[in-house]
């Protein structure tokens, strides 16, 4: 894993909103947790003990922001690499008055190797991931055959793997990866229907309104 690990990501610049810079500016260490190689303690960062759930390339923030405040009886924690996003998800914490949210700037496979004890999620939540639509690039994908271990061992027996896109062929290739990987049992024949606690987002209605179809893939780990 670490001799031949492939990034998922590439990183953007992105302009930042006077509200995320200012999020940044005055909450950033209420929120963001650091990049430091140690695992995680999820009791001492949330201050109590709850179910945790792993939100991994959150964007703007939208959707996680709205199941935190939906779940408040959930801990999640939130990862991407992209910093106008954290800006944007601590300024829609602190609107909402969130307390179970933090949020890490960086790579969610290191993050998941390197700071995530095993057997510690109750949930992991990829939704619309870079679909590397092309063939040389599929090896970036973060629902490959190399990684999906990685992300199941972190995740308790009886917890929940959820993924969504809307780029039809990563979908039947994450069905065929996720159903391939031995310690997964899928939770419908096939995709899912989209549940009502993931969020319609302004990204996800964009796509429809070009005709995509979004796959949702719901898998338990075998207990």
């Amino acid at each position: 894993m670490r001799q031949h690990y492939i990034p998922t990501y590439v990183m953007r610049r992105g302009r930042m909103s006077a509200a995320q810079e200012r999020a940044l500016a005055t909450m950033r260490d209420r929120y963001v947790l650091p990049m430091d190689g140690r695992p995680i303690d999820f009791a001492k960062v949330f201050g109590r003990e709850a179910p945790v759930v792993l939100e991994i390339g959150f964007g703007m923030g939208e959707a996680t922001a709205a199941m935190a405040d939906a779940w408040r009886d959930k801990n999640f924690l939130a990862v991407d690499v992209h910093t106008p996003g954290v800006g944007g998800l601590i300024d829609k914490c602190e609107r909402r008055g969130l307390t179970n949210v933090r949020i890490i700037e960086g790579d969610a496979i290191l993050v998941l190797r390197d700071m995530i004890p095993p057997d510690s999620l109750a949930r992991v939540h990829i939704f619309f991931p870079d679909p590397w639509p092309k063939k040389r690039h599929h090896k970036r994908r973060i629902i490959r055959p190399d990684l999906v271990p990685l992300i199941v061992s972190r995740i308790q027996p009886g917890g929940i793997l959820h993924t969504a896109t809307d780029w039809e062929p990563y979908a039947e290739q994450m069905l065929q990866v996720l159903s391939a990987e031995p310690l997964l049992e899928n939770c419908y024949e096939g995709y899912a229907p989209r549940p009502d606690y993931r969020p319609l987002t302004k990204f996800e209605q964009q796509g429809l309104a070009k005709g995509h179809t979004v796959r949702d893939l719901i898998f338990r780990r075998k207990v």
